[in-house]
């Protein structure tokens, strides 16, 4: 992945509302669509789509002026898929001075691509004059020995742990183990907070293929070279190990 994303973690926040919001320029748009082109996937065999449109093209009305729009086949591991590509179009866009928002429930007037794709999820991008944030650390997360067992790789972890997540739900749990890291989606109904029950395994397999892309770019930040392998995830509602890490 691009490393320059490695140091918008610390930088980006969610936009609930955007404020102070500039109209975006030329050079603007030609960002916002060259961003979408230019990600890694979780699994390339997966075929995906973004699309930009305006924010009256959504039911969204949160000071946004675009939505993008992501789709996708319906293949194992699709929505972890949506959520590695996402993040690392999310942290671009962030690079580059736009402010942007996971909106899970919001949808498209028209939920399928002219290619067959299915809806997923949007993100809303604004400009606006509102800074991004200051001190990561002051942000709400679980605290490290609430998601991790184990001391390997502990600072590495203690930063992806700021990954954003669908109504803060954080549904990850990370173990070593037999010398590798293994990372489960960690089902919590008393988290899920206005997401409805059936929605949550949904929400938090794409916000586990966001943490799996924050946790890569801080391996690679750190010049930790690794090897992995991602499971099937159907959304049991149930703990699943998702992917397991290890190290030359």
């Amino acid at each position: 992945m691009n490393q320059k994303l490695y140091s918008e973690i610390f930088h980006r926040k969610s936009f609930h509302l955007f404020r102070n919001t500039i109209p975006l320029d030329e050079e603007d748009f030609a960002i916002l669509n060259s961003v979408i082109r230019e990600y890694d996937s979780l699994d390339s065999r997966i075929r995906v789509e973004m699309k930009i449109v305006k924010a009256e093209a959504t039911n969204a009305k949160r000071g946004e002026e675009y939505a993008i729009l992501f789709y996708s086949e319906k293949k194992e591991n699709y929505l972890q898929n949506i959520g590695y590509i996402g993040e690392q179009i999310d942290l671009s866009l962030v690079s580059h001075g736009l402010a942007t928002l996971w909106y899970g429930i919001g949808h498209p007037n028209e939920t399928n691509d002219s290619s067959g794709l299915s809806y997923v999820i949007m993100l809303l991008v604004a400009k606006s004059t509102d800074g991004f944030r200051k001190d990561m650390f002051l942000s709400k997360r679980k605290e490290l020995s609430e998601i991790y067992t184990g001391d390997e790789y502990s600072s590495i972890i203690n930063i992806a742990r700021f990954a954003p997540s669908a109504c803060n739900s954080q549904p990850w749990q990370l173990l070593w183990k037999d010398k590798k890291l293994k990372v489960y989606r960690h089902f919590d109904l008393t988290r899920r907070g206005i997401m409805p029950i059936k929605k949550v395994s949904f929400y938090n397999r794409i916000d586990i293929g966001i943490f799996l892309c924050i946790l890569e770019l801080c391996f690679e930040n750190g010049e930790i070279k690794f090897q992995r392998t991602i499971y099937p995830d159907d959304g049991n509602e149930e703990d699943i190990l998702t992917a397991e890490y290890w190290f030359d």
